[in-house]
């Protein structure tokens, strides 16, 4: 069955090279079918566009242009395409060449939409919620700068998992298993997989592993009062809070999902012996 389409809205990084060239093409496209639409372009940090109402959403970047549209429109339920403006991403799998095509598949029913899991971190401070941030692919308590240890303690649901000694600890979705936590040893999940991935980084003790839990228990992180450099949570790779000794973040699934348009040109599997060379040649 069709999907009704009458607003569409675009988000693009405008870095990318080739941008607004496609842009241009897919406003005319939209603009011959009478869907009204509108372009959110941003050139380095993005600024929240003011979006309520759309029945699809381009994201025209890479997987950060993706993360980003994510978190401003999953509750608003508009679904993305994502068109990767450069080499395949894990998000971003529809090409520049392909969007057409995926558009219209999609406009006539013939694809499904991908839900991913999102989480939500909010920051406790004296007792009180100071902040409140969603994540499409991970939450990183970490010290600002490089190779500098924290100390963290880690409840699950209330049962006491330990103290951490590490460079940080990462909460991250199914989404996210491919991004930061794959390069710090974290496993690979299935993006529509109902589970979150607790993974400590570079952790002193060799005993501390990551972990993966159902997507329903909450997760503690709590600052310990000895610190030898500042902490910082950042959320997505793009939203940077500072933490204080004894706060504590609090991790559990958010109430809305992300709804991703999937191609049928390839599949999560596909993307990931091409990402990773499983070739089993001499660059795998």
């Amino acid at each position: 069955m069709g999907k009704e389409i009458k607003k569409a809205v675009i988000i693009v990084n405008l870095l990318k090279p080739e941008a607004e060239a496609l842009v241009d093409d897919i406003t005319a496209y939209l603009d011959e079918r009478k869907i009204q639409n509108e372009v959110f372009g941003y050139s380095g940090a993005p600024i929240t566009p003011d979006i309520k109402e759309a029945d699809i959403a381009f994201a025209l970047g890479g997987d950060g242009t993706v993360l980003f549209s994510a978190r401003t429109l999953a509750c608003f339920e508009i679904p993305v395409l994502a068109v990767n403006m450069g080499n395949f991403g894990f998000i971003t799998e529809v090409s520049k060449d392909e969007w057409k095509d995926t558009f219209e598949d999609y406009h006539a029913g013939r694809l499904k939409l991908s839900k991913r899991l999102m989480l939500k971190a909010a920051v406790i401070r004296n007792g009180k919620k100071i902040k409140e941030l969603h994540s499409l692919n991970d939450s990183v308590i970490s010290a600002y700068g490089i190779s500098k240890m924290i100390r963290l303690s880690v409840q699950l649901n209330g049962t006491h998992l330990g103290k951490y000694r590490a460079d940080g600890v990462l909460v991250s979705t199914p989404t996210g298993s491919t991004a930061y936590s794959a390069a710090a040893g974290g496993p690979l999940l299935e993006p529509e997989m109902d589970a979150v991935l607790l993974n400590p980084i570079c952790p002193f003790s060799l005993s501390n592993r990551p972990l993966v839990i159902p997507a329903d228990k909450k997760i503690k992180i709590f600052v310990e009062q000895e610190q030898r450099a500042e902490v910082m949570l950042t959320v997505d790779g793009q939203t940077v809070f500072p933490l204080v000794p004894e706060d504590v973040v609090e991790f559990e699934r958010a109430p809305e999902k992300a709804l991703i348009i999937s191609s049928d040109k390839r599949n999560f599997y596909e993307i990931l012996r091409t990402k990773l060379k499983w070739s089993g040649g001499p660059d795998a």
